[in-house]
């Protein structure tokens, strides 16, 4: 099971294992009979409209309210833009996952990201979803166990559900989370199956004395021990290697690594890579 930002590490993989009123007006006694003379200048009226019907029944599956939403799918392949065409990141519908240890920066790096695009994008973080449980909040500070694993993988479904809801309405999505390399099939696998293959990720990893002052500064269940940051710190370079992009944001402020992140996914838009 993967392993959320702010969460005591998982252990590694092992192998094998209506109403409407009628309307009552009784006449007048002695009311004079036939229509009444119609003053000069004046249409009669027409036909009474109809009272309205309240109706409480569930809405219609492809509505919220009054406005007609297209089905959530998965989120396919971006297609290759023409050769003389350079992709712009930045107008483009999108669903990026950004990964990285504690302390990476992620979410500062998605919400400045989401904010400053020409095009509407949401920023979905799998620890503020998993928090929206609040009592009876399984806290993996408490120890790792079938309790907190499930809520995780609630958190990570819902996260996909409403990311997809997104895309399919135009709006792009940056999602943040803690995958380690060595669990592909609940880390990678799990955003592919709930996003879609057109999930362009992109791993964050400052280096180990940048995410333990960064973790110094947090407070709560977000905040890890020494000790954890450096051992969930040292499974992330597993991603050397992997294929995919990797910024190293030791030196870049949050304006400058979003600036990378364009520039990456620019990368990854005209050459998605294989994950």
């Amino acid at each position: 099971m993967q392993h959320a930002v702010g969460s005591p590490l998982p252990p590694p993989h092992q192998p094998g294992h209506g109403w409407s009123p009628a309307a009552h007006h009784p006449g007048a006694q002695g009311a004079q009979q036939g229509p009444a003379p119609v003053p000069p200048g004046f249409a009669p009226p027409g036909p009474p409209a109809p009272a309205p019907q309240h109706g409480y029944g569930p809405p219609a599956p492809e509505t919220t309210g009054h406005v007609p939403l297209p089905p959530g799918g998965p989120v396919g392949m971006p297609s290759a833009p023409p050769a003389t065409t350079a992709p712009d990141p930045a107008s483009t519908t999108l669903a990026v996952l950004l990964i990285g240890p504690a302390g990476a920066g992620k979410t500062s790096v998605a919400k400045y990201w989401a904010d400053h695009r020409r095009v509407p994008t949401a920023h979905i973080s799998l620890d503020d979803v998993r928090e929206w449980v609040r009592s009876g909040f399984a806290d993996p500070q408490s120890g790792w166990n079938d309790h907190s694993e499930a809520q995780y993988r609630l958190a990570r479904r819902t996260c996909g559900f409403a990311a997809r809801n997104f895309l399919a309405n135009g709006i792009s999505c940056i999602l943040d989370d803690a995958v380690f390399p060595d669990r592909p099939v609940v880390g990678l696998g799990g955003w592919k199956r709930h996003v879609g293959p057109g999930l362009l990720p992109v791993v964050l990893l400052p280096g180990l004395e940048i995410v333990l002052e960064r973790n110094a500064e947090r407070s709560g269940n977000r905040r890890l021990t020494d000790e954890e940051v450096a051992r969930i710190h040292g499974r992330m370079a597993g991603w050397y290697g992997s294929g995919l992009p990797i910024i190293d944001n030791s030196q870049l402020d949050v304006p400058q690594t979003a600036q990378i992140l364009d520039e990456v996914l620019t990368r990854s838009l005209a050459s998605p890579p294989a994950w």
